[in-house]
This record gives C-alpha cells, structure tokens and sequence, in this order.
C-alpha cells in the first residue's frame, strides 16, 4: 500500500513517525533492575506511537499560542507575506478556544481509506503541556485533492502550546474510510475460550518472561512476556503467509 504525497512546504517533511530516542520516547536506559522506566519500555507505546504519518512544524521562527481573558494570542514573526497569496500568517485564532494552521500538504490515499488527523504521540510523553493538540479530523483524501487547515485546540488561560521549528507538531493516521463493523457481546462459549487463554498465559508468566523481568526505580516490576507472544504471533503469521 503506498500513500502519495504533493508538497507545497518542503520544511513539513512528511514520514513514517519515528520514535525520538533520546527524546520524547524517552532516554536510552536499559530494562533491567535500577533503571527509570521509559517510554519506549512500553511495547503498546512504541507500536501505537509509531503508527502514524508525522508532520513538521516547517517554519523558521518559534510561534507561542496562549489563551488570556478567555482570547487565543499568537505570537509569532512570520515575516512579509509570501508572493503566492497564501493565507499569510499561516496560523489565525478560530473561536475562543481554538486556532488554525493551514497544511501546504497534500496526501492521496489508496481507495477504501481515509486520513484522521492526531495529536503527535509526544504529547502524552512531555511533562511540560506546551506540546500542540491537533483536533481529530477524518481527510478522505482519495477523492479530495484540496489543501486543508488543521485545527488545534488552544491551551487553557495561563497556559503555553510552542511551534519549535524542526519538532512534529501533528500526525496522520491511515484507518478505513468506512469502519464497517458491529460491537457485541460475547457468546458463553467464545468468553470461556479467552478465559482459558487469559489463565494460560498467567499461569505461565513466570516462565515467558523469566528473562526478561527487571524492577524499575520506581519499585515497579516489569516483564516481557507481552513481547515475547507478540513476537511469537508475527513470526506464526509471516510463516502461514
């Protein structure tokens, strides 16, 4: 499956998103006994953050986004307007409690799929709330060749979102344009089946994740028998393909 991309901004730099290491995955610290838990550790995290298509903030100057007496202020130099008559500054307040940027990005995607648009993963991993919020948005690129704007939601009065140039800002994720499926409960048979399953795998913890279970600084202890079985299923998967 390819997703094809026309660029307006060289400086977005579209890719498959990258865990930062060190970072905002985290610092190099090896699993094992004494080390700071990181987040990287967490395979879910890595797998789910690396999912996405990233996208850069691609301009030269820092833009700071805040919120006073209850007014989105955006602070930033962009310089003179570009000769294109392009919406000039890129970034406009939309509302009380949300602001605009306007995407010189174009992603065509196979048929049957759509583009969601996301926060970066990074934001559930900085400890300092400035990391922007790009609002969920679903792009069905497959037929609509138009540039887009993006809409971030705007801190809370006092806080700070901050544009750093060459840091991600947002992500795309490619999911099915039309997800056609039903939740419903378990049948009896079907939920005893994941019960056995469930006490399996406990009842063998101990011994798949004998040598790989480390306690953190925080006194937290941690295996890697979800890895081990992930693994296990990948490999069972790419042999019956």
């Amino acid at each position: 499956m390819q997703v094809k991309y026309r660029l307006l901004n060289p400086g977005l730099r579209p890719r498959r998103t990258k865990l930062e290491m060190p970072g905002w995955g985290g610092a190099p610290a090896p699993r094992k006994d004494g080390s700071h838990e990181q987040p990287w550790h967490c395979l879910l995290f890595s797998e789910g953050a690396q999912y996405g298509i990233e996208i850069f903030y691609p301009h030269d100057n820092e833009l700071r986004v805040t919120k006073t007496g209850g007014k989105v202020e955006l602070t930033g130099d962009f310089g003179p307007p570009p000769a294109d008559g392009l919406q000039w500054p890129p970034f406009r307040s939309f509302g009380d409690n949300f602001y605009t940027y306007q995407l010189l990005l174009d992603l065509k995607v196979p048929a049957g799929w759509a583009l969601r648009a996301e926060p970066h993963p990074r934001l559930y991993t900085d400890p300092t709330d400035t990391v922007p919020i790009a609002v969920p948005a679903l792009l069905r690129t497959e037929w609509w060749p138009m540039i887009s704007f993006v809409v971030f939601k705007a801190p809370p009065e006092g806080g700070t979102h901050i544009f750093r140039p060459g840091e991600p800002m947002m992500q795309f994720i490619l999911v099915p344009a039309d997800p056609e499926f039903e939740l419903e409960a378990m049948t009896a048979d079907e939920a005893a089946d994941r019960e056995v399953r469930s006490r399996r795998i406990h009842a063998s913890r101990s011994t798949l994740g004998a040598d790989s279970t480390w306690t953190s600084s925080t006194n937290t202890v941690f295996d890697g028998t979800y890895r081990y079985l992930s693994r296990a299923a990948k490999e069972k998967s790419r042999g019956s393909s």
